[in-house]
Order: C-alpha cells, then structure tokens, then sequence
C-alpha cells in the first residue's frame, strides 16, 4: 500500500504545521499534498517550508481542492485529512488493515470532538458529533475518509457543491463496496460549532436529512452562512 495524504487548507496557519509534524511523525505516509484554495496567513509559507511536503492551488471549495489533490497524488490509497483533525499514531495500520477485508472499498474513523484551548461550557455538546460518527453509515469529512484511488476515480471524486461534498462521495462508494468504520478515533477541533453553536447545532442535526430529501447543498449553504 502506497498512502498519500491530501489536506485541504485556507487559512489554516494556526494548525497546518502541527499537522504536518504529526504525519510526518508517521510511519508508512509515503506522501503529503496540501491543496491551499486561497489563504491569506502564512498557511502555504508553513507548508512549503514542511520537507517533503507538495504544495498545490486549487479553487476555494473543499471538493475542488480535494480534487486536486487526488489527481496529483501518486499513492495507491488516498487519506483526505482536514487541517483540524488529529489522527492517531497507528493511523496507516488502521487504514491497512481496513482496505485487506473483503469487500470493502473505503473507511474512516471513529470521531472525538474538543473544545481548542482547554474547557468550555459548551464542551459537552461537542459530543454531539462523536455520536453521529458512530451511529451514522456514511462518514463525513471530519472522519479523515481514506479509499482506494481506483475506487475514488470510479466513483467520480468529490462533486462540486457547497456542503454534502463528503456524504455524497460516501453514498456513491457504498454503491461501489463496504465502507468500513475502525474503532480508532481522530481528534477534531470544534472550533465551528463553539464559535455558532446554534447555527452547526441545527445544521448538524437536519442538513443531512433536508440533503436526501432533495434540498440542493447551494440551498443548504446559503442557510448555514457559507462556511468555507
């Protein structure tokens, strides 16, 4: 298994080289590409600066710039990694040992969500999330998603929409084979839901259902405020 990591990023100076230092800490990460679309920090200064690392432009929109990434990665298996969520140091065994089962075409991992910079009051909704990656069958964004690169390539990448991008890669490549849940948890910044907890709340709750009712994700972008 070759193993490329892709990192969408803007304006992720505060956290882009910590994650770097983690995957590069990372026995059996074979490659790191980061898609900026559009930073106005030092995020790709940080990256360029990161040895080993390949630096990318792409328009602004996590599924363009995962796109990008995808197609300029040379690994076998493709891991697409936010710049806010920690993986764990036995990520790669995981994502191995998911992939050699049979039938299965994809996976990703459990989810912790934390409050950055220590307690909140609002901490305990954070676990809000942690309880959607373990009931729901599709994994979002935030589950550090890895697939096979012919899998993703079948499944037609990440579409070009606002929000959803994540779950309709994920329906699409249940139509293909299994994906596959690991019970190893990534550690999450919740960052967004602390700074709108009402807003992400609500969207976290009934996004996902209005999206299979046929709502388009440009309608459901315009509700939440174009995070992105």
């Amino acid at each position: 298994m070759r193993l490329s990591v892709v990192i969408p990023v803007l304006d992720e100076a505060q956290r882009i080289g910590e994650r770097l230092l983690e995957l590069r800490a990372m026995g059996a990460v074979d490659e790191i590409v980061v898609v900026d679309g559009g930073s106005r920090d030092g995020t790709v200064n940080i990256a360029r600066r990161s040895p080993g690392v390949r630096v990318l432009e792409a328009p602004r929109g996590r599924g363009p710039q995962m796109n990008v990434g995808a197609r300029a990665a040379r690994g076998d298996v493709l891991l697409f990694l936010h710049a806010d969520v920690s993986l764990p140091p036995d990520a790669t065994t995981w994502v191995a040992r998911a992939l050699a089962e049979p039938g299965v075409v994809a996976g990703a991992f459990r989810l912790r969500t934390r409050a950055d910079g220590g307690r909140n009051w609002l901490g305990p909704l954070l676990r809000l999330a942690d309880v959607r990656s373990r009931l729901t069958r599709l994994p979002y964004g935030d589950q550090a998603l890895f697939v096979r690169r012919e899998t993703f390539e079948r499944a037609g990448g990440f579409p070009d929409q606002p929000l959803m991008e994540d779950v309709e890669l994920a329906r699409r490549l249940r139509r293909l084979g299994r994906i596959r849940i690991v019970p190893a948890v990534v550690q999450a910044s919740g960052r967004r839901f602390l700074a709108r907890p009402v807003r992400t709340l609500l969207a976290m709750r009934f996004f996902p259902v209005l999206y299979r009712l046929g709502v388009p994700p440009k309608v459901l972008a315009r509700l939440y405020g174009h995070p992105r």
